[in-house]
């Protein structure tokens, strides 16, 4: 049994329309971003073209913050857990609960 035609002719659109609508998706996630950081530069040169001792006072700065974060993720990275954690490893030799177990008999 053959299934009739259907009314509306098949488009390739489908696939074309998926990937423009992620493109899409993509430059709206990724712009906030983009645009902070290049207008963090574009602020940055503004004002060092305008007076040049706060060029290096920002630079200072930002070194000092990445040497700030840098420090408290390596910090935090090394520290151990607080407790004792049960590993369930197996003991080796005879444990006191299988002493009592031979004496019931399994």
């Amino acid at each position: 049994m053959t299934t009739p035609p259907s009314p509306r002719p098949a488009r390739p659109w489908g696939i074309l329309g998926t990937g423009t609508a992620a493109l899409a998706a993509c430059a709206v996630c990724c712009a906030g971003p983009l645009l902070a950081v290049l207008g963090g530069i574009g602020v940055t040169s503004a004002v060092g073209a305008l007076w040049m001792p706060v060029l290096a006072v920002l630079a200072v700065a930002a070194g000092l913050g990445v040497l700030m974060v840098r420090r408290r993720r390596r910090k935090v990275a090394c520290r151990t857990a607080p407790a004792l954690t049960d590993l369930g490893m197996p003991t080796l030799g005879r444990g006191p609960d299988e002493s009592e177990g031979a004496k019931n008999g399994r």
